[in-house]
């Protein structure tokens, strides 16, 4: 008798099988099984697809940020740095670091005769500043280089030119948080700027970022030789919070002429960590969000595997009878359930590659198809929707639509497992 049941147990998952391919089946339970199957590969692909959506959106903030962001940055918690020519010589020795370029900044008001807007002003050295960041590469008019000296030049970046309404060539007026004493009084200090080009990242900063020269900057800011500080390339984007931290250590164990608490050392992860971590927290919202499509689907396979223990309460009782235990009787639906919803998360899952790996020829196609641009550079940062698959992403979204799908067939296969066989029997 142990044999018998023994093998009745270890054919339980064939039988689960065969009962999820057959074809003598009620037919409202054949169309609740195929809802559940399309729900399944409906939330799975959404799923994928929305991740990678979201990866290359966060992909492309982080570039296009990062690429006029340093990697790294020394400061002074003291009002500015003097001795900032021997600073530098110090960090461009120190491990990982591979450019230092100085600067100045401040919030300021730009404006002429029209506009108005306030802005950020940095005061940077052209020749420094393209080997820290990518503001050089980004300028659409004009050069960077147009900066070099101490003329009172300004680089914008055309979200603010287009505000301003101004293009190279133009003057603007720009509006600083010092005061003029004159024999009339009190006056904020003013400057005409010549605009000398333009730049562009496809970011949040080409809407409020200028640039000038930085003796141009100490002169109109009152710096007299000192800056607020220094920005760091390092080896490595990622290294990057591992090489300042290092580089903090090291600036406070070596002696100099500024305290060793007067250097505020942060990378960009601190500086731009924020945004990212909203970024972040958003997939996380909207991956909880499109996975109870996949929770629903899932547990539509409750209601398929109530009704085909209904439908098998007969071949239930026969097994039972010939010796099968509570427990193969559950390993049979829970076989079941699980193939159904194997077969939408497999589908599912490969769809959502394939859309996702595709979908700039799919957005095109639609372009095709309207006669329209869904994304106009002209209004949004980017002209076609930016996809990076992680197949860790495609991973946790099958494993966890296996968990739910589990996790459904559960209480039906527990039900299946309580069945009789003598009241079943009793009226065959």
């Amino acid at each position: 008798m142990s044999t018998s049941k023994s093998t009745i147990l270890n054919y339980a998952p064939f039988i689960g099988v065969r009962y999820s391919f057959t074809r003598k089946r009620n037919r409202f339970t054949s169309v609740i099984s195929t809802v559940s199957m399309l729900g399944m590969v409906l939330g799975v692909t959404s799923l994928i697809v929305v991740l990678a959506i979201m990866n290359g959106f966060a992909g492309e903030l982080r570039g296009r940020i990062l690429s006029l962001v340093p990697h790294g940055f020394v400061a002074s918690a003291q009002g500015g740095i003097t001795d900032w020519p021997q600073l530098m010589a110090r960090i461009k020795e120190s491990p990982g670091v591979v450019a230092v370029s100085p600067y100045i900044s401040e919030k300021v008001i730009l404006g002429n005769n029209r506009s108005y807007r306030g802005a950020v002003l940095t005061a940077i050295e052209p020749q420094a500043e393209s080997t820290v960041s990518g503001l050089a590469d980004a300028m659409i008019d004009g050069d960077l280089q147009s900066l070099a000296g101490d003329g009172f030049n300004v680089v914008l970046g055309v979200t603010l030119a287009n505000i301003l309404r101004v293009v190279p060539g133009d003057y603007v007026e720009v509006t600083v948080p010092r005061l003029t004493v004159t024999p009339l009084g009190l006056f904020p200090r003013s400057k005409r700027l010549l605009v000398t080009g333009l730049f562009q990242i496809g970011a949040q900063p080409d809407s409020y970022q200028a640039y000038i020269s930085l003796p141009t900057g100490q002169k109109l800011l009152g710096s007299k030789g000192r800056i607020d500080g220094l920005q760091v390339k390092t080896r490595e984007l990622f290294e990057a919070p591992q090489i300042m931290q290092a580089l903090s250590a090291e600036l406070s164990a070596e002696p100099s002429a500024e305290p060793s608490d007067a250097y505020i050392v942060k990378d960009w992860s601190q500086t731009q960590g924020s945004l990212f971590r909203a970024v972040k927290l958003e997939k996380v919202m909207v991956s909880l969000l499109l996975l109870s499509v996949v929770a629903v689907a899932a547990f539509n396979i409750v209601s398929t595997l109530v009704m085909s223990v209904a439908e098998k309460r007969r071949d239930i009782a026969v097994l039972r009878t010939m010796g099968a235990r509570a427990s193969g009787i559950m390993v049979i639906f829970v076989a079941h359930g699980l193939v159904l919803a194997g077969v939408g998360i497999t589908v599912g899952a490969l769809l959502g590659v394939v859309v996702a790996l595709n979908i700039a020829d799919i957005t095109a196609a639609l372009e095709n198809i309207v006669g329209m641009k869904l994304f106009d550079p002209n209004v949004y940062f980017i002209s076609e929707l930016p996809a990076d698959l992680q197949w860790f992403d495609v991973a946790l979204v099958v494993g966890a639509s296996f968990v739910l799908s589990l996790l459904a067939t559960l209480y039906p296969a527990w039900r299946a497992a309580r069945i009789a066989p003598a009241e079943v029997l009793r009226y065959e």
